[in-house]
């Protein structure tokens, strides 16, 4: 099974990898592959979690336009 880097990952998605290490962090998106290395989370990225990626930045990502606007209540 072949696996990305996160940058590569964030490449073929079409965004910036500190963009998608912000949806990291938030835990807003998770690859299938964390391994643990010195305290850190060493995250690889499958062709399927690419394409969950991609579908996630269709429906999120708001690129020159500020963020998405909330539902109002």
């Amino acid at each position: 099974m072949k696996t990305y880097s996160t940058k590569k990952a964030a490449k073929l998605a079409g965004i910036s990898w500190i963009t998608l290490r912000r949806w990291l962090a938030s835990a807003k998106i998770r690859p299938s592959i964390g391994t643990q290395m010195d305290g850190r989370t060493l995250w690889r990225w499958t062709a399927s979690d690419v394409e969950r990626l991609k579908i996630f930045k269709r429906e999120n990502y708001r690129k020159g336009r500020g963020r998405k606007a909330k539902p109002k209540r």
